[in-house]
C-alpha cells in the first residue's frame, strides 16, 4: 500500500475513535451532567408528566397533583388542601422554582426518582417507579390551634411531644398558599408579590429565623447554675445585687417589674418575676464558657440541626467581655434562638433531662405503604442535665404560670410550667420588643406530655402591652390544649 495512503487511513481512523470517545463520554458522562441540569426543561415535563406522591398528616393528604389545563407540556402540577395552615411544613413544588421544605427534601421520592422504589420490571424497562409518600408526625389540632392563635399576628409556633421527639406543629405567620406557586402560568406574578411582601410570608419563622430570646433564655443559665453547683436548688438564696451594675460599666442591669423582690432572690423567685438582675449576674459568675456549654447541649450552636428541614442555627456568642456576658444571661446582647430551639430547652426539662432529637416525618414510604425508612425509631436522646435539675427547674417554671408571668397558661387538669420573655428589638430598645413563652403541658389524668415555644414578632398590641404572657402564652395554651386533649 502506498504510504500517503497508509497514513491517510491511520489518521482516518484515530479520527473515527477520536468520535466514538467523545460521542461515549457525552452519552455516559454528560449526558447524566445535561440530565441532572436544573435548567434542562425535560426534566421538569419528566416530573411532572404524572402525579406526584404525597404528604400525609394524621392519615390525610394535604397534597395532591391535578391535571392541567391548556396546551402547556407539563401534564400535572401540585395542589395543597389548607395550603397557608400547612405551608411551614410542606413548603411548595412548583413548575417554576426549585422546591422548599419537605418538598425540596423528599422531592426524588415524591417524583418517583429515588431508586429506593424501583421494581426489577422498572429497572428493566427503564421506567419511572411510582412515587412514595412522607408521613408527618404533625397533630392536626395542634397545628390549628397555633394558626388561629397566631391570627394576624407576625410570629411562629413550635410543639414537641418531650419523650418522642415528635414535632407536632409547625406554623409560621403571616403565611402563604403554595398553591400559588405551583402553575408556570401564574407562578411568576405570585412570587414577585410574595418577595416584595415587607411581612416576608416565605419565611419560616418557627425554623429559620433566629431572634433574640430574652427571659426564655434565663432557663437555660439556671440549668448552668444547677448542674454546675453555683446553686444547690431552686430555693437556694442568690448572691445577686439589685441593682446590677454589669462589670467594667456604669450601666445598671434594670428590671421590668421595680417592686419585684429581685435582691437576692432564689432562682424560683428569679424566674417568677423574671429578675434580671439575678440571671445578668449568674452568667457573670458562671463565666461564658459554662453558659455556652450548656446551651449547646440544649442545640445552640447546632449548625446542622435537620428536622429534617435544616433549622437555622440558634447561637450563644464566643469572645465576649464580662458585661457582654451579664446581657447574654438575660437572652440579649447576640445570643439569638429560633422557636424551634426554645420548644426543645422546654421538652428537655420536661422530660426529666433527656433531650430526644426533633423530627417532623415519621416515615417514608413507597407507593403500596411499605416503609422505606422510620424515622420515629432511628430518634437520638441524650441526658444533657440531671434528673434532679430538671425536677427543681420544672417546680419553678410551674411557679411562674401559677402565681408569676405567666398566668395566661394555666389549664385546669394540666400541669403546666413556663417562661415569658420580652426581647429587646432595636437600637435602645427604639422598635416593638419581642413576645416570647415556652412551656410544658402535662395533663393529670393522662400523663401525656407536650412541650410548646411561641414568638410574637410583632402585632396590633400597644408597645406598654407587649408581654410574654399577654400575647405569646394564650397561644401556647391553646396549643397545649389541643396536644392534651382526651
Amino acid at each position: 500500500m502506498n504510504k500517503t495512503i497508509r497514513r491517510a487511513s491511520v489518521f482516518a481512523l484515530l479520527l473515527v475513535l477520536t468520535l466514538l470517545v467523545r460521542a461515549t463520554w457525552v452519552q455516559f458522562y454528560d449526558g447524566q451532567a445535561l440530565a441532572d441540569d436544573t435548567d434542562n426543561r425535560r426534566n421538569v415535563i419528566e416530573t411532572y408528566s404524572q402525579p406526584l406522591g404525597n404528604i400525609i398528616v394524621a392519615g390525610d393528604s394535604i397534597t395532591g397533583s391535578a391535571r392541567t389545563s391548556g396546551s402547556s407540556d407539563l401534564k400535572y402540577k401540585r395542589t395543597y388542601t389548607d395550603g397557608e395552615l400547612y405551608a411551614a411544613v410542606t413548603g411548595y413544588a412548583s413548575q417554576s422554582y426549585a422546591p422548599t421544605q419537605l418538598e425540596g427534601i423528599y422531592q426524588d421520592l415524591l417524583n418517583g426518582t429515588d431508586s429506593r422504589l424501583k421494581t426489577v420490571m422498572d429497572t428493566v424497562t427503564g421506567e419511572r417507579a411510582e412515587p412514595g409518600n412522607v408521613i408527618t408526625t404533625i397533630d392536626p389540632a395542634v397545628q390549628k390551634a397555633a394558626y388561629k392563635a397566631l391570627g394576624d399576628k407576625k410570629g411562629a409556633a413550635v410543639a414537641i411531644d418531650p419523650k418522642t421527639g415528635k414535632i407536632l406543629a409547625v406554623v409560621s405567620t403571616p403565611s402563604y398558599d403554595p398553591s400559588s406557586l405551583t402553575d408556570a402560568n401564574t407562578a411568576g406574578s405570585a412570587w414577585k408579590k410574595l418577595t416584595s411582601d415587607s411581612d416576608k410570608p416565605l419565611t419560616n419563622r418557627a425554623l429559620r429565623q433566629p431572634l433574640p430570646p430574652g427571659s426564655t433564655f434565663k432557663l437555660v443559665v439556671a440549668a448552668a447554675a444547677l448542674e454546675d453547683g453555683l446553686y444547690a436548688n431552686v430555693d437556694t438564696k442568690t448572691d445577686s445585687p439589685d441593682p446590677y451594675t454589669l462589670p467594667g460599666t456604669t450601666t445598671p442591669l434594670k428590671n421590668e417589674n421595680t417592686s419585684a423582690p429581685c435582691e437576692n432572690a432564689t432562682i424560683r423567685t428569679a424566674l417568677r418575676y423574671s429578675c434580671n438582675n439575678v440571671f445578668g449576674k449568674m452568667a457573670v459568675d458562671l463565666g461564658q464558657d459554662k453558659v455556652r456549654a450548656m446551651a449547646e447541649k440544649f442545640g445552640f450552636n447546632d449548625a446542622k440541626l435537620d428536622v429534617p428541614v435544616r433549622a437555622y442555627a440558634s447561637v450563644y456568642p464566643s469572645n465576649m467581655d464580662k458585661a457582654q456576658t451579664g446581657l447574654s444571661g438575660i437572652g440579649q446582647f447576640d445570643v439569638t434562638a429560633t422557636p424551634l430551639q426554645m420548644a426543645m430547652v422546654s421538652a428537655a426539662i420536661a422530660n426529666g433531662g433527656k433531650l430526644v432529637s426533633p423530627h417532623m416525618v415519621s416515615q417514608i414510604t413507597d407507593s403500596g405503604g411499605d416503609v422505606l425508612k422510620d424515622y420515629d425509631d432511628e430518634a437520638d436522646s441524650e441526658q444533657i442535665v440531671s434528673s434532679s435539675t430538671a425536677e427543681q427547674l420544672q417546680s419553678a417554671m410551674e411557679t411562674v404560670v401559677k402565681d408569676g408571668t405567666g398566668t395566661n397558661a394555666l389549664i385546669d387538669g394540666v400541669t403546666v410550667g413556663g417562661k415569658t420573655g420580652t426581647a429587646q428589638h432595636g437600637e435602645n430598645n427604639s422598635k416593638t420588643p419581642y413576645a416570647w413563652f415556652t412551656s410544658y403541658g402535662k395533663s393529670d389524668s393522662t400523663g401525656k406530655e407536650v412541650a410548646v415555644a411561641v414568638l410574637v414578632e410583632q402585632s396590633d398590641a400597644a408597645r406598654s402591652e407587649v408581654s410574654g404572657n399577654g400575647l405569646a402564652a394564650p397561644v401556647a395554651k391553646a396549643m397545649m390544649e389541643a396536644a392534651l386533649k382526651k
